[in-house]
């Protein structure tokens, strides 16, 4: 067989394994190994790992803008294709999954035996952490892309129909609710007697948390879908006019604001040990600002906008971009310490999820509809099912050229 019919050979035959239903089942079927873990549904803890973690990741069949809650070794996240998710920390594989009738954006809260989460549909959902069964569900006006915060007897929701509810925890019963007006896509958080959540009617509300009477409103230049964090008596939160504010407490009177230069839809991330507030903007940046006066301690410029609300780990910080990118950045300086991309810069997949972490681990969410669990100390991270199409691509493109360069040298035989 002469070298031009070997090379046509050759390219028609890896054209027809990548095109093979074996090939793409293989490229998409990676497991990976197992961890011990016991953490906490907060984001962010300073209690050191007990295993020897790996890395791995859970598909779903959307987008993963919702970020995960973990509680004894489950891990807890939605997903754009409809369905709330239940996966094993110690080796990514599904517990259970249940299946809204809307996209949901909202992360859950585990408290006990229940996770409560929002769902586009409307629903507020209560769920057994066992089996994902709902013990209730209670219907607002429009999709719920507020997160749930738990506290005593009451779950706080905000809903895109303008209003802030308050629900009773063990019937479903609304206590009271509140009507700003415009879509409350801010999550709440509580601090003394008052709940403090933003709205799309671009103004930061303070509510008394049993009753829902307004005790102070702040207007900002554009909506508010920032969530809030409280810190000494300070409520700072983004605005979409591009604007950090740090508000009273008591009154909501401003102590500072500071210009990012581009909306700021990511929340704020406080390091009480350091009077340090970490928080993205639109333009791809990921600010540290002094807590007291807001002037700037360091900024770092990411491939994309900033929306991934930043988790604190050991002395760094974590969040995602739109890039596609996992940045990992010492909480000091802001000197990157690494980074991982799923899709190695060649297919890049928005990352507006915000990372939970426990002990040495991350894990974030990507709109390419992955979990990714990530090691910190070893700085390693699953391989994703990106590799294998990239590596396709090119050996296709090398296929193609083979048999390009078989049918011309049979030309040049025949003339």
């Amino acid at each position: 067989m002469d070298i031009g019919k070997k090379q046509l050979l050759l390219g028609f035959m890896i054209t027809c394994l990548l095109a093979s239903p074996l090939g793409i089942a293989t490229a998409a079927g990676a497991d990976w190994n197992s961890f011990h873990e016991n953490a906490q549904h907060t984001g962010f803890t300073d209690q050191a790992a007990d295993f020897t973690p790996t890395a791995w990741y859970f598909s779903t069949q959307g987008a993963i803008t919702s970020s995960p809650a973990i509680q004894n070794k489950i891990i807890y996240f939605g997903s754009n294709d409809g369905h709330v998710y239940a996966v094993n920390m110690e080796d990514g594989t599904k517990i259970w999954d249940y299946k809204t009738d809307g996209a949901v954006i909202s992360s859950p809260s585990v408290v006990g035996d229940v996770l409560y989460v929002g769902s586009s549909d409307g629903y507020l959902y209560a769920q057994d952490i066992k089996n994902g069964n709902v013990k209730w569900k209670y219907k607002t006006g429009n999709a719920i892309e507020s997160s749930p915060l738990v506290q005593d007897n009451l779950v706080y929701i905000g809903s895109n129909d303008g209003r802030v509810y308050a629900i009773n925890i063990n019937n479903g019963t609304k206590v009271w609710e509140y009507n700003t007006g415009n879509s409350v896509r801010s999550s709440p958080v509580i601090s003394g007697e008052n709940l403090f959540v933003g709205s799309d009617d671009g103004k930061v509300y303070a509510l008394d948390k049993d009753t829902g009477n307004k005790t102070w409103e702040y207007t900002t230049g554009d909506k508010v879908q920032s969530s809030p964090a409280v810190m000494n008596n300070t409520v700072y939160v983004g605005s979409d006019d591009g604007k950090v504010y740090a508000l009273s407490a008591t009154d909501g009177t401003l102590q500072w604001n500071y210009d990012m230069g581009k909306s700021v839809t990511s929340s704020p991330t406080i390091d009480t040990n350091d009077n340090s507030l970490f928080i993205g903007a639109d333009n791809g940046k990921m600010m540290c600002l002094d807590t007291r006066n807001g002037v700037e301690k360091w900024n770092f410029t990411t491939s994309g906008a900033v929306k991934s609300t930043a988790s604190i780990l050991d002395n760094k910080i974590v969040f995602g971009s739109n890039g596609g990118t996992v940045y990992i950045l010492n909480k000091y300086n802001g000197n990157e310490e690494w980074s991982y991309n799923p899709g190695y810069g060649v297919i890049n997949q928005p990352m507006e999820s915000s990372p939970a972490t426990y002990g040495n681990m991350i894990y974030i969410g990507a709109d390419d509809g992955s979990l990714y669990a990530l090691n910190n100390d070893k700085k390693t991270a699953p391989t994703s099912v990106y590799v294998y199409y990239i590596g396709g691509a090119i050996v296709v493109i090398i296929a193609l050229l083979l048999i390009g360069r078989a049918v011309l040298n049979r030309r040049k035989k025949n003339e």
